[in-house]
């Protein structure tokens, strides 16, 4: 079965009008699809500042008639997106999750350490994706989706924030063939690399655009429209990826 996926990511809501029309606008766009997705990853930095409020909001603007799946990013704040997005106990543990969506396993991971802007994949959460992966059946496809990316994305800003000891994860997934991809955000720019062997796919940001180094000084590009992936897994494994902005 082919599974259709959108991805949003950094979404950085916190109250003002101007984050708030940006992600109505792209989820406006998402709910109207002729075709509907089979899920909505959103790949981190919901919240701007981690308040109750923002996340809040979120659950709101999320709301859809197909599954919105959510991994926390370094402006996330553990107990407060359990509690007021989630709705569950206001833990302050990693929140990993698997989701089953068309045959495909995707497992939404938090590489965050709370109080930084880099990633790490803890022992804790690197032990529950290595079992989640040995239980799925034979030839069950998987996606693993977290926020910061593992590999330099030759601009200083997000890789003075990237995945701490990638070789952790780069091991992980050599012991499990049935990664397809990786999906992370953070970096603000749509981008495509690989990693471990795989596809490794960067989702556009929805609340600015990171201007790279050879476009500008400034790396913050407010102007740009919010933007999104579609990613088209086929029943081999193969990973397609679309990019659209929505004016």
């Amino acid at each position: 079965m082919t599974v259709l996926l959108a991805q949003i990511s950094d979404l950085h809501l916190d109250g003002s009008e101007r984050a708030t029309r940006r992600a109505v606008r792209v989820m406006d766009y998402v709910r109207a699809l002729p075709r509907p997705v089979d899920a909505l990853l959103v790949t981190g930095d919901i919240a701007d500042h981690g308040a109750e409020a923002e996340y809040e909001e979120a659950a709101r603007i999320l709301a859809a008639p197909f599954p919105v799946l959510a991994c926390p990013g370094n402006h996330d704040v553990r107990p407060a997106y359990r509690k007021a997005l989630l709705g569950e106990e206001a833990d302050a543990g990693p929140v990993n999750r698997v989701h089953h969506v068309g045959g495909v396993a995707i497992l939404m991971c938090d590489a965050t350490i709370p109080g930084r802007d880099e990633g790490r994949l803890d022992e804790e959460t690197l032990a529950w994706m290595d079992a989640t992966l040995t239980e799925l059946p034979a030839k069950t496809r998987a996606l693993i989706a977290f926020h910061q990316p593992p590999v330099v994305l030759h601009h200083p800003l997000p890789d003075s924030g990237m995945l701490e000891r990638p070789g952790d994860l780069a091991a992980l997934i050599d012991a499990h063939p049935q990664v397809a991809a990786v999906l992370t955000g953070h970096a603000h720019t749509a981008a495509a690399s690989t990693f471990a062997g795989r596809p490794l796919v960067v989702g556009p940001a929805i609340t600015w655009t990171l201007r790279l180094p050879w476009e500008g000084d400034r790396p913050a590009d407010r102007d740009q429209p919010p933007g999104l992936a579609f990613h088209v897994l086929d029943d081999d494994g193969r990973l397609t990826t679309h990019y659209r902005v929505v004016i």
